[in-house]
């Protein structure tokens, strides 16, 4: 067992010699996300066992911080289950989306594909322009949608689109919708240009009849790496809903109808400072963010099969 362990040892000392070039050019980012990431991470799991105000000295408390979430908090069971919301109807359907529109502008000329590719990625990275949203479901009769609607005979009155908290969610998702062609989009583009063309032509030999097949057994299976890191990118964007809610619908939502988990972490983290708790709080997230990437991970995999 002993000279297992050393052969192993000695196995990785010979690689470690033989990519050290490859190791040291990537040494500056591995250091910059362990100082910004690795750590900071490690530390809000160990101070989600402590109190901790930031006044303070932290004492430790175990696991009061989790029961007194899931137990004794109704407002996180509410920003629970709203984000499983966004999570469901938006990841999903923002990723479908995200492959869709790609593998269609794919098949354009390159002017064309390049236009259409910046149409559909203005959203997302024109910053804030989701605010004019607001404009769009003002309650008032001056709003957009309103305005429509009333012409239209459909309504007699202003509905209080953001102040009604039967509505406040579902715009919150469909403005979440329009702006999820991101950079998993972009990945998703990138990928389908460096598919080799040679394995279309030999699936036409072995069989393959139509397109639906050569996405199946040929496009997908080839383009895995831009699939599990679009999926990574839509689950993160999924579960992360924040500055949108809080834009149209306030901070808090009424009867926190639009609350998340993140906007949730952000009361008790930037407003109580009540950083044990907000720690609990971003451990849960991150656990639910986690798993959620095995499962597609999993399911990536089957892809083709």
């Amino acid at each position: 067992m002993y000279q297992a362990k050393e052969s192993r040892l000695a196995k990785f000392k010979k690689e470690l010699k033989r990519g050290k070039h490859y190791y040291i050019l990537m040494a500056p980012y591995f250091i910059i996300f362990g100082l910004f990431t690795l750590i900071p991470v490690a530390v809000s799991f160990v101070l989600s066992f402590f109190h901790f105000n930031m006044l303070e000295f932290p004492n430790f408390i175990g696991w009061d911080n989790y029961s007194r979430l899931f137990l004794n908090d109704d407002i996180f069971m509410i920003a629970l289950r709203n984000t499983f919301i966004f999570a469901v109807i938006t990841g999903p359907i923002s990723y479908i989306a995200c492959f869709l529109f790609a593998w269609i502008i794919n098949e354009l000329s390159p002017k064309v594909r390049a236009f259409m590719t910046l149409i559909f990625y203005a959203p997302s990275l024109s910053g804030n322009v989701f605010f004019i949203w607001l404009i769009i479901f003002s309650g008032d009769s001056y709003g957009y949608l309103n305005g429509f609607l009333m012409s239209a005979g459909f309504i007699l009155e202003p509905i209080q689109w953001l102040r009604d908290e039967q509505y406040i969610l579902w715009v919150v998702i469909l403005v979440q919708l329009w702006l999820s062609l991101g950079t998993a989009f972009l990945a998703f583009i990138a990928g389908l240009q460096t598919i080799d063309r040679s394995l279309i032509e030999a699936g036409a030999v072995d069989g393959i009849k139509n397109r639906w097949q050569e996405l199946w057994f040929i496009t997908l299976p080839s383009m895995k790496p831009q699939l599990l890191f679009g999926a990574v990118m839509q689950i993160t964007m999924a579960f992360a809903v924040a500055d949108i809610s809080i834009a149209l619908a306030g901070f808090p939502s009424v009867n926190y109808a639009a609350h998340t988990v993140v906007t949730h972490l952000m009361d008790y983290g930037s407003i109580r400072f009540e950083m044990g708790y907000a720690s609990a709080i971003a451990t849960v997230l991150f656990t639910l963010m986690v798993g959620t990437n095995l499962v597609i991970q999993k399911l990536l995999r089957k892809v083709g099969e």
